[in-house]
């Protein structure tokens, strides 16, 4: 509906955009001429009325067209950010956010200021054109002709430099991505750097990236200033051109000194089409840089299949049949077979980089396993439902991401269908009864938790999985940052939120798995033992007992 109101004020402001130069026409025709004064009042109240309206419709397209162009690209915007996050994480890891940034807002808003102009601009210019030239040609075959020479020749001459900047525009936005994620990484990372004396390095290591910002900034526009040399010398031209026609075919009295006028209106006219065009060829020249960045991104695809079947409900088991798995061809499993029955709850521990997260990576299919089959509830992972997957295992990591925004939305992911009633039920299993009692469900939260203890942040990203109901639990080091007061109180609430449900807890500190059912050694990208904990416990030759005599006692 809005696109159709644009067109047709288009249509009547292109109207009005031919019709003034006639009146003029007239007007100076008639003042040459035998005719009475009020004739000569009538056309200049009209002309006035026409640049009256002109104007009025001149500001109803530019609001019409930059409102369609920001709908139409702010959908383009959500698109773009929910492929991103449908992307594998070995690009997340591989991207730093502010590339991220710049994909989603910077190369996005390049294309939507140059759609905001196209209806308004691009397309209305078109329209004018036409009409000028349909207008010239039934005043006079020869004008027309003249004008429509002019126009073939500027718009030919425009259409050969079309191209001319659109790889160093491309080039532009890309160095701008990764100048944002530059800055954006030592941003995160100003209290480590400025503790450890790292600003000197910082700012030496910014001078590369900012000179190669710089280079390529100014190679783009250097050719974008070829292109303005090259259209505004065609324009200047064509007021000669008429001026000469003009004077030519009046001398002959071919035409009347009103028609010469007309002519060198409407080359005037035709100039701030053309003009516009041109100028929005050198916006589209920059917003073409980010339709290809934005085009490389969509092209992006997930390597991890999707199926469509269902998890069962209730506790899910877990299966590893031969898996492997690698990091950018870097081994860091190698045939791993294991099996949990549905309601059990395993710790597994092992040596920093042994594959203990990884595992619980692939559960969840933020990677594809290289070779091998994993089972969940007895279903083969690659064929299992996203939204079933993401439904039924819940995964708590040991960095907690909370939003800026209340409580309730930060446990609901902004789902406002959930009942204050579910929502305090498990935040009171969660042990955080009392805390949302006094701080109230609608309280705003500062970004990354701000404003929250790391316990109680950490407590809120359990209420908020167990909230889900799921049937698998993924914990990665709950409690690596709590203090054992806190840590204490984390223990009470997962004894309540483990019932019914089976889970997989990473550790470190071996005292957080007091309460399993099982242990899993990994070490080397293998298990090199799993059993009941008791039973390793108990068994002073097994991996767990060295661990536990080495100083990490559960007693």
């Amino acid at each position: 509906m809005r696109v159709l109101l644009l067109a047709a004020v288009l249509v009547v402001g292109i109207g009005f955009e031919l019709g003034a130069p006639l009146i003029l026409r007239r007007f100076i025709d008639a003042a040459l001429g035998t005719i009475v004064v009020e004739s000569l009042a009538t056309l200049g109240v009209l002309y006035l009325g026409l640049a009256v309206g002109k104007q009025m419709l001149a500001a109803l397209t530019t609001y019409l067209g930059a409102d369609v162009g920001w709908r139409a690209t702010n959908e383009l915007r959500a698109d773009m950010a929910e492929h991103l996050i449908g992307l594998d994480m070995a690009y997340h890891t591989s991207t730093t956010p502010g590339e991220l940034i710049e994909r989603v807002d910077g190369d996005v808003t390049a294309v939507s200021q140059f759609i905001a102009r196209f209806m308004v601009k691009l397309l209305g210019s078109g329209l004018l054109l036409i009409g000028v030239l349909a207008v010239s040609w039934f005043t006079d075959w020869r004008m027309g002709l003249g004008i429509g020479v002019y126009v073939a020749g500027v718009l030919l001459l425009l259409l050969r430099m079309r191209t001319m900047a659109v790889s160093a525009a491309e080039e532009e936005r890309e160095t701008s991505a990764q100048l944002y994620g530059f800055i954006e990484e030592r941003l995160a990372g100003v209290e480590d750097i400025r503790a450890n004396g790292g600003g000197a390095a910082s700012m030496a290591s910014f001078v590369p990236v900012g000179t190669d910002f710089y280079n390529r900034t100014r190679a783009a526009w250097r050719k974008r200033a070829q292109f303005w040399v090259g259209s505004n010398t065609a324009f200047w031209s064509g007021d000669i051109i008429a001026l000469v026609l003009g004077v030519l075919l009046v001398a002959s009295d071919a035409i009347t000194v009103g028609t010469a006028f007309l002519l060198l209106q409407y080359t005037q006219l035709v100039r701030v089409p053309i003009e516009q065009v041109s100028q929005e060829f050198q916006e589209l020249q920059k917003a073409a840089g980010g339709i290809l960045r934005i085009d490389a991104v969509r092209r992006l695809g997930s390597t991890i299949g999707i199926g469509d079947a269902d998890l069962p409900g209730g506790a899910l088991s877990v299966r590893f049949d031969g898996v492997s798995f690698a990091y950018d061809d870097e081994p860091v499993l190698s045939e791993v077979d294991f099996r949990l029955s549905a309601g059990t709850t395993l710790g597994i521990v092992g040596r920093t980089g042994g594959g203990k997260t990884t595992i619980t990576r692939l559960i969840s299919r933020l990677y594809q396993p290289g070779s091998g089959v994993i089972q969940l509830g007895g279903v083969p992972i690659a064929t299992i439902a996203e939204e079933s997957l993401r439904r039924r295992v819940g995964v708590v990591t040991q960095d907690v991401q909370l939003f800026a925004a209340a409580v309730r939305d930060n446990l609901t992911y902004f789902d406002r269908s959930r009942s204050d009633q579910d929502i305090r039920r498990t935040l009171g299993a969660a042990g955080l009864g009392a805390w949302i009692d006094d701080l109230g469900l609608d309280t705003l939260i500062g970004s990354d938790g701000a404003g929250l203890s790391a316990g109680e942040s950490q407590l809120l990203a359990f209420a908020r999985v167990f909230l889900q109901s799921p049937g698998l639990v993924l914990l990665d080091e709950p409690s690596s940052r709590l203090d054992p007061a806190t840590e204490s109180l984390l223990a009470d609430a997962t004894e309540r939120l483990f019932t019914g449900r089976t889970v997989i807890i990473i550790a470190h500190r071996l005292d957080t798995l007091r309460t399993v059912d099982e242990i899993m050694v990994v070490g080397d990208g293998s298990v090199l033992e799993h059993g009941s904990r008791s039973e390793l416990v108990s068994d002073p030759n097994s991996a767990f007992s060295a661990m536990l005599a080495a100083g990490d006692a559960l007693t």
